[in-house]
């Protein structure tokens, strides 16, 4: 009889747990789902804009790109990650600048960190969303980040300065030797005065003297 009860019991144990079993995965059923059909779903994939997935130089609408070639981005890395090549180029008017030549990119040793982004003076560095980096050797995660052909720069020599309307000119000049003439006077003035009031003082001296 004992037995029987048992088997009855562990039956009744059996069908409650397959209900309760039932019941959750009742409720995942309706539940809106969160798995992403990656890659069929590339085209409306919803990316966060803080998510960091590779460094990138940021290009104006001409092409141009704000690096100056400092290295503070590669002296604040902690792995190494930045290579900075610079050159000097020579000016119009005469002068030399340094200017970025290869600015090289570890992508396989990048910890994401941000330090480059965030100590960057010229606000020329961004992480861009584009997280599909898969390749078969580490090779090709070194990349080059100014690999756009630069605009043509404007070598043309700087325009002369228009010249000074003559009499403009005369008006400035005579006002200078005006103001030039008038210090003069002023300083000659002031030095006569005070040669003409010790004189009395040095006669008054020698009188007591005398006495």
């Amino acid at each position: 009889m004992s037995s029987i009860k048992e088997y009855f019991k562990g039956v009744g144990e059996g069908v409650r747990s397959l209900l309760t079993g039932m019941q959750v995965t009742g409720k995942e059923l309706v539940t809106p789902k969160v798995t992403e059909q990656y890659p069929e779903n590339r085209a409306t994939l919803n990316i966060p804009d803080r998510f960091r997935a590779e460094l990138t130089l940021k290009y104006d609408e001409q092409g141009h790109h704000k690096c100056i070639g400092c290295g503070i981005c590669q002296m604040n890395c902690p792995n190494g990650t930045i290579q900075l090549t610079t050159k000097m180029v020579e000016l119009p008017d005469g002068k030399k600048k340094r200017k970025l030549d290869k600015y090289m990119y570890d992508l396989g040793s990048c910890t994401f960190c941000m330090l480059c982004v965030t100590t960057c003076p010229q606000d020329a560095l961004e992480f861009s969303n584009d997280f599909e980096q898969a390749v078969f050797t580490r090779d090709k995660l070194v990349k080059q980040l100014n690999y756009r052909p630069e605009p043509a720069e404007d070598t043309a020599p700087a325009a002369p300065k228009p010249a000074m309307d003559p009499e403009k000119l005369a008006r400035i000049k005579a006002e200078a030797l005006a103001k030039a003439a008038k210090i003069k006077a002023e300083k000659e003035a002031a030095a006569a005065s005070a040669a003409s009031s010790a004189a009395p003082a040095k006669e008054d001296t020698n009188n007591e003297t005398s006495k």
